[in-house]
């Protein structure tokens, strides 16, 4: 990550990401969660 400069600013954006299903219960979880996981990291770099 890579500091970002305005003209009077200086900033670094981070994003922290929490799914949080009714009554807590973990549908992301196996190859369906480790593919998301894959899948945000290659959108966010």
């Amino acid at each position: 990550m890579e500091y970002r400069y305005g003209s009077h600013t200086v900033y670094k954006i981070q994003y922290h990401f929490v799914f949080v299903t009714k009554y807590r219960y973990q549908v992301l979880k196996g190859d369906v969660g480790l593919k998301l996981r894959e899948l945000i990291r290659q959108t966010c770099q």
